[in-house]
């Protein structure tokens, strides 16, 4: 970015790192006796964001330098980086943008890293369908759910009980969070949702991974040799590694 006229900011991946998922339920006691659901955490992120020196950065050029700066970042057609993900999606990218070619000088092929990650991202996402679509899934929400009701908050499931505490008016105060969470937890450890859950995610990776062996198998390869070269340029830039 330096390179095109550009000021850019490296940053954390991670910046927040108690920030998790719960996919199928929230079965995590302590994580939700202090987060709740994580509104603390998502005000951090969202402070965090507003206060990023790259979007001040961005913000504050005038209209032609920002579309100036997004395209240097991102590259401009024709998108010629193309993979498709196993629902069918395609997915494209220029590989003059500074991602790309900060991803061809660190993965070492950027065609071949692309098709990879669109490959890994999506499996995630199909993963967590499968495992909420299974009827052994379904069945473990029975128990959870009345478990709930017996607690004074009746939820078909756990999406159900988040969409109803998100649309409270006003908004759960912050101890009617944690609550909530909390036995939204001990629900789903004692119900055995929980375990079901785990198991089910186990066995859909472990599935998804033989069916897509040679892109899962390429993308650990490609972020293995990854290593070395990342050690290198930030030995070479004299940044700890």
């Amino acid at each position: 970015m330096r390179q095109k006229g550009f000021d850019y900011q490296p940053v954390k991946e991670n910046p927040v790192p108690q920030a998790r998922e719960f996919p199928y339920v929230l079965d995590d006691v302590a994580w939700a006796r202090e987060h709740g659901y994580g509104s603390d955490i998502q005000h951090a992120l969202s402070e965090l964001r507003r206060t990023d020196a790259n979007q001040r950065y961005f913000r504050g050029l005038p209209a032609g330098r920002r579309a100036a700066a997004l395209a240097a970042a991102n590259g401009s057609p024709p998108l010629t980086v193309t993979a498709r993900a196993p629902d069918g999606m395609v997915y494209q990218r220029s590989p003059a943008g500074c991602q790309s070619q900060a991803d061809a000088t660190l993965y070492g092929n950027l065609q071949e890293w692309f098709r990879a990650k669109v490959t890994a991202d999506a499996l995630t996402e199909i993963r967590h369908a499968e495992v909420s679509g299974d009827p052994r899934f379904t069945k473990a929400l029975k128990p959870w759910s009345a478990c709930m009701r017996a607690a004074g908050h009746p939820a078909a499931g756990p999406a159900d009980l988040r969409a109803a505490a998100g649309s409270r008016t006003p908004p759960l105060a912050r101890g009617e969070e944690i609550a909530l969470a909390v036995t939204e937890a001990r629900c789903a450890r004692s119900s055995g949702l929980a375990e079901t859950a785990r198991a089910l995610d186990l066995q859909y990776a472990r599935s998804l991974a033989r069916q897509y062996h040679r892109a899962v198998r390429s993308y650990r390869q490609l972020q293995l040799n990854a290593l070395s070269r990342a050690r290198d340029l930030t030995r070479e830039a004299g940044t700890p590694s």
